[in-house]
């Protein structure tokens, strides 16, 4: 049974920083590309960064410089870094393969206020 479990996220001020984290269960993790998607009140869930199974990565425009996707194969899990947070990264969290065909986690909310 597939599981994604996401963990990290708080309330922080805008500037300061998060480690948001995925435990995957149920795949090889190792040979699955890995992508986080952000869920802002009353809008679409929006593709945020991706780390492939080589360990390859690319971001959504507005966290360039800002985000960095990473994973550790031997624990199962993908890390989100997330370093001077905006209002506008307030959302909840979901990691999920890049074309969401895994089951949803619960996510993780992020608060960032200003």
């Amino acid at each position: 049974q597939v599981q994604l479990v996401e963990s990290g996220g708080g309330l922080v001020q805008a500037g300061g920083s998060l480690r948001l984290s995925c435990a995957a269960s149920g795949i090889i993790f190792k040979f699955n590309s890995i992508s986080w998607f952000r869920q802002a009140p009353g809008k679409q869930r929006d593709l945020v960064a991706t780390i492939t199974s080589g360990g390859s990565t690319n971001y959504a425009d507005s966290v360039k410089g800002r985000f960095t996707v990473s994973r550790d194969n031997a624990k199962n899990t993908a890390y989100l870094h997330m370093n001077s947070l905006k209002p506008e990264d307030t959302g909840v969290y979901h990691c999920n393969s890049p074309r969401a065909f895994l089951p949803w986690g619960q996510g993780t909310q992020v608060t960032v206020s200003s």
